[in-house]
């Protein structure tokens, strides 16, 4: 049978079972397997917890994850009715089916199917399993697997534990809302109720100005996490939370207080890294490094590829640093929006981008008080960035020649798709006062830009404003 018609058929059968709660109940022990992930698809869209926490119990693969499902509301009601429904401690599983569920992934993955396939070498397979944590799954077993080579004995508790660990991942926002430290304080018990059988999994977590909530800071194995976010933390408060992230692979911290830069704080946030081998993503906002931008490339990976310093009040200093670093070769993505270096000079930004026309694939350098004179000199540089295909350059003082000039010249990079341009300074009555904008005059300037892409086949091109 097609097995588009097939999967069809499973739909209708699982809407058809959700018509009845509780017959569902009932029949979770004897349904089929095949049956369980449309009957769960079904079930979480239409947010039937109860049914959810049933089938958690009673999951008969190896592994269940969210995917690209998305609730439509009480999101959290929903997550804490699946984490509620782990059979932890195993002895609590009365199931006849068995205890097959060892994963629980609750985070948004569009690339994830809801199982992952039964590829077996020695014990089951999932794509998501932790790999960096002593108490992982996939750790667990592996060492009980060459324990057993080894023919090495395992006590009978070791075993047990081995084969009764659950890893449970989920992406972690602390902010302070009551209904985020409402599920945090969930997340917390559950894991110390269940006496060291549940691993918990963080691999992304977003920090807002520390909250109050810092018992699940207590828990966490943070190194499984690879993905830091951080907003209006102490340089002090960060530099504590990186000492146990050796596996991070992107940070981004804003709003970091300028006061908290004396001193220590700064050198052992350098220190600290430095030890990050694996990071390859970098994002500062509002973090002063105003000719100190040599020390941190200093201690950043060469091999970082995303690179995004916003608000940083950076020099024309900074940014020669920055052409001479090891990263310039590298970069894939670079960020310098609000710095006013060109302001002093443009000729290091020339030089800079030499340096990454052969992997730049994405540049912003919105208001950087880049005048048509900076334009001009730069656009042959521009054109040496073949891979370029983001370019956004918006909020600074260009004219409309200056700009057209511009775009004829862009024609010949074969990738570029997105450019996001300023307007031009005769749109305004009143120079540099955004509030006297003239809408007519945008009018008129987005119209000739259309015009002008038209007649140089450019129409794959998308080319906008901020207005």
């Amino acid at each position: 049978m097609d097995q588009k018609i097939t999967a069809t058929l499973l739909e209708l059968a699982a809407k058809s079972l959700l018509s009845s709660e509780p017959a569902v109940m009932h029949a979770l022990e004897k349904i089929p397997r095949d049956l369980f992930v449309p009957l769960f698809s079904t079930a979480f869209l239409g947010g039937h917890k109860k049914i959810l926490k049933a089938m958690v119990r009673v999951w008969p693969f190896h592994c269940l994850h969210l995917g690209s499902l998305k609730a439509q509301e009480s999101y959290y009601d929903i997550l804490e009715a699946m984490i509620d429904g782990l059979p932890i401690p195993p002895a609590q599983n009365s199931s006849s089916r068995g205890h097959k569920l060892r994963i629980l992934d609750l985070r948004h993955n569009s690339n994830c199917k809801t199982t992952c396939s039964h590829v077996r070498l020695t014990f089951p397979f999932c794509l998501q399993s932790c790999k960096y944590s002593q108490h992982a799954v996939l750790n667990l077993e592996n060492t009980q697997h060459r324990a057993r080579c080894l023919g090495i004995g395992n006590s009978g508790s070791e075993v047990e534990s081995a084969q009764g660990t659950m890893e449970l991942l989920v992406d972690i926002s602390l902010n302070n809302t009551l209904r985020t430290q409402q599920f945090l304080t969930f997340l917390c018990n559950k894991v110390e109720q269940s006496s060291g059988f549940l691993h918990l999994c963080c691999r992304d977590l977003q920090i807002n100005r520390m909250s109050a909530n810092k018992r699940i800071l207590q828990i966490l194995d943070l190194g499984c996490i690879d993905h830091l976010k951080m907003d209006q933390a102490y340089l002090n408060e960060i530099v504590t939370l990186f000492a146990g992230m050796i596996h991070l692979h992107s940070l981004s911290l804003s709003n970091t207080p300028f006061r908290s830069y004396k001193g220590r704080n700064f050198r052992f946030f350098l220190i600290l890294l430095g030890q990050l081998e694996n990071l390859q993503e970098l994002r500062l906002s509002f973090f002063y490094l105003r000719d100190q931008l040599h020390k941190l490339l200093r201690v950043l990976p060469p091999h970082l590829d995303t690179l995004c310093l916003s608000f940083c009040g950076l020099s024309i200093r900074d940014v020669t640093f920055l052409s001479q670093s090891s990263q310039a070769t590298q970069l894939r993505v670079l960020n310098l929006n609000n710095n006013n270096f060109f302001s002093e000079a443009y000729e290091p930004f020339q030089v800079l981008l030499e340096k990454v026309s052969g992997t730049m694939q994405h540049l912003e350098i919105n208001n950087c008080m880049m005048t048509d004179s900076t334009l001009l000199a730069i656009i042959p540089n521009l054109n040496q960035c073949v891979h370029l295909r983001v370019f956004n350059f918006a909020f600074n003082p260009i004219t409309m020649p200056v700009l057209k000039s511009l775009l004829q010249h862009l024609t010949s990079l074969p990738r570029l798709r997105h450019v996001i341009y300023p307007v031009p300074v005769h749109c305004y009555q009143e120079r540099n006062f955004h509030h006297s904008l003239n809408r007519q005059k945008l009018a008129e300037v987005q119209a000739q830009v259309k015009a002008m892409l038209h007649m140089l086949h450019q129409d794959h091109v998308q080319w906008a404003t901020y207005s």
